[in-house]
């Protein structure tokens, strides 16, 4: 392969899975205070599916071709001019650009050096490419936004899957009293990372299980947002991060003196230096459900439009 070259995973229309293929493009080079990451695997997330498909971040990616993809992991092989807090050779892990196009399926990214942190030590690429997007998301919404202290009860939607299984062991973390839902089969693995209580939302309806609760971490979106103002007391505070706040849901939760906000995730290197830190400590653990080779994009994608998964689906690139 030449030096200038490299495979990506690339698309050149909107639609499903089967236009993923992988191409040999261009490699790219780091500006000035960015790095050149030679990516060993990369983390699958739905908002990959949706760009993908001319939905979720399309619109800031313009029309194809282009490569989806922010979640890496792997080793500096280059710096740009500037760069002081990583040296060829680090192991890093990140989300970089969100949610401008990161092009992170591809055997090289390139992005500012402060975008990245060292990968945990203890954790594998495979683990550390499935941390970025769903661990920094857990994280922003639950101690920069919603300031979750020890004690609080919190609800997490869809605990059993990329975020959610981070914001089950950050709430723990964090001393909360963690209540979430997932189908049967999640229960065990869930109360094992730390949820204190569990819903079957196959054969319960959440709000007439729980109640008193301080904060919701609606990871679903549509009707379980306004279901879900239900289980707050006064002054509680809803999280809606995969459909934002309609009108409807801001109204009915002024109405009963509630709060509610939409959420985006942002690049966070400091964050995910913490984030490390608690992983190699062994307060969290990134749980992959399955690793694909690059040329398996596209079956990887399938897999995730499911809606099956434990925890992450990753790429190895390298």
């Amino acid at each position: 392969m030449a030096d200038n070259m490299m495979r990506a995973v690339v698309q050149d229309e909107f639609g499903g899975p089967e236009v993923l293929r992988v191409e040999r493009v261009p490699r790219p080079a780091p500006l000035p205070t960015e790095v050149l990451v030679r990516v060993t695997a990369a983390g699958i997330n739905p908002v990959d599916w949706k760009t993908r498909a001319g939905s979720g971040m399309a619109g800031l990616f313009g029309k194809p071709p282009f490569t989806v993809g922010w979640d890496v992991s792997g080793v500096v092989e280059e710096i740009g001019f500037g760069v002081t807090t990583l040296a060829p050779g680090d192991e890093v892990y990140g989300m970089p650009w969100f949610p401008r196009p990161a092009s992170a399926y591809a055997e090289f990214v390139t992005a500012p050096a402060r975008q990245f942190a060292r990968k945990p030590a203890k954790a594998t690429h495979e683990q550390a490419a499935g941390v970025p997007l769903a661990a920094l998301t857990a994280w922003q919404t639950l101690v920069d936004t919603a300031h979750l202290a020890a004690g609080q009860r919190v609800l997490i939607h869809a605990a059993a899957g990329g975020v959610g299984h981070f914001a089950v062991q950050i709430a723990k973390h964090l001393g909360a009293h963690v209540i979430g839902t997932a189908s049967a089969g999640r229960h065990e693995w869930l109360r094992g990372i730390g949820a204190d209580e569990l819903i079957d939302y196959h054969t319960t309806r959440f709000e007439e299980a729980v109640g008193d609760v301080d904060v919701v971490l609606d990871l679903v979106g549509g009707e379980t947002g306004l279901r879900s103002l239900a289980t707050l007391h006064r002054g509680g505070l809803m999280i809606a991060v995969p459909s934002g706040t309609s009108a409807e849901l801001l109204a009915a939760a002024q109405e009963s003196g509630k709060r509610a906000t939409a959420f985006l995730v942002e690049p966070d290197g400091p964050a995910l230096a913490t984030i490390a830190g608690l992983i190699d400590a062994g307060a969290i653990a990134s749980e992959v459900d399955e690793v694909f080779p690059l040329a398996d994009a596209a079956e990887a994608h399938r897999r995730g439009e499911t809606g099956r998964t434990r925890g992450k689906l990753v790429l190895r690139v390298a």
